[in-house]
């Protein structure tokens, strides 16, 4: 159990990432809103949040402009997707395409640079329980936030008003119209906060994980995030898992080769991303089995007021 203990509590922290990723497009989603350009988001809010986390000392407002960052490219997306009507695969792939090269274009002058970032906070009383304690509670602040957001999220889209308007929006626009909720507004809303939860992500990575600013320094890990909200299918406590397990198997790799293994570095790196294409596999397998896995039923379709029936 000893031995468990690091590679559970690296799991928490180099999950942490695509978990705030993953709960950011869950929001987007439920409101009918596909993006596939968390990548670019995510890049963008590491970007930013070590920018300012390196300019003004404070790595909280890092983190906040790395969320201000991530809503004014889901109001950009949102714009493209709800007023416009545009395509949303295309405008996600064109918001990956352009977060990659803002980014490295941007930080190239910070390459080398470290910050002291967020540093561990162990919970009083909760860190000293054996196995438990220092997997989950010792911790920096923002892996509690995630704990939080996971349960908040849980509550809000099963237990409110608003949670409700929401998951109307993305499972029937038309009767969440009739009903007198603003489908435009609540599609705008829910993409930027969604894309502002994607970019702390990404914030997590260059503030807490690494606490530098490295290029394509989240290596996939949006792409990994748009696969893990269909293993989550849709479910904040599911997405939890389904990140600490990706990020189990990093860190398993990364251990392997410290240890100095025969087996090729390339393909240890693989191993996250093959887990990825097997859940894929799994999910449509399943799925073409007839078992219904409750995507929204409006996912990806531009709502055209004036077309009802």
């Amino acid at each position: 159990m000893e031995i468990l203990i690091p590679i559970l509590t690296a799991a928490v922290r180099s999950g942490t990432p695509i978990l705030y990723a993953t709960l950011g497009e869950i929001v987007t989603e439920k409101g009918g809103i596909l993006n596939l350009g968390l990548e670019g988001i995510m890049l963008l809010g590491a970007y930013a949040g070590f920018a300012v986390s390196y300019s003004t000392g404070n790595a909280w407002l890092g983190i906040a402009a790395a969320f201000f960052v991530g809503t004014l490219l889901g109001l950009v997306h949102a714009f493209i997707c709800v007023t416009l009507k545009g395509n949303q695969v295309v405008s996600g792939l064109a918001m990956t395409m352009f977060g990659t090269g803002a980014s490295s274009l941007l930080g190239r002058n910070f390459v080398g640079f470290t910050i002291p970032g967020l540093n561990k906070i162990p919970v009083p009383l909760l860190s000293d329980i054996p196995v438990i304690g220092p997997v989950l509670f010792n911790h920096d602040a923002l892996i509690y936030c995630s704990y939080a957001l996971v349960f908040f999220l849980c509550w809000f889209f099963n237990s409110t008003r608003q949670g409700l308007y929401l998951r109307a929006t993305g499972d029937n626009p038309r009767a969440a119209d009739a009903m007198g909720i603003s489908v435009a507004k609540t599609r705008y809303f829910y993409t930027m906060v969604g894309a502002g939860i994607v970019a702390v992500g990404g914030a997590y990575m260059s503030v807490a994980y690494t606490k530098m600013w490295a290029e394509h320094m989240t290596a996939g890990r949006g792409w990994i995030a748009v696969a893990l909200v269909i293993f989550a299918i849709w479910n904040p406590a599911r997405a939890a898992f389904g990140a600490y397990l990706f990020g189990g198997v990093e860190a398993f790799q990364l251990r392997l080769q410290a240890a100095g293994t025969t087996i090729p570095a390339p393909i240890l790196m693989m191993l996250p991303y093959l887990m990825t294409i097997g859940v894929l596999l799994f999910i449509s397998i399943k799925k073409g089995k007839g078992i219904v896995f409750g995507a929204p039923a409006s996912l990806g379709l531009p709502f055209f007021r004036e077309e009802r029936d």
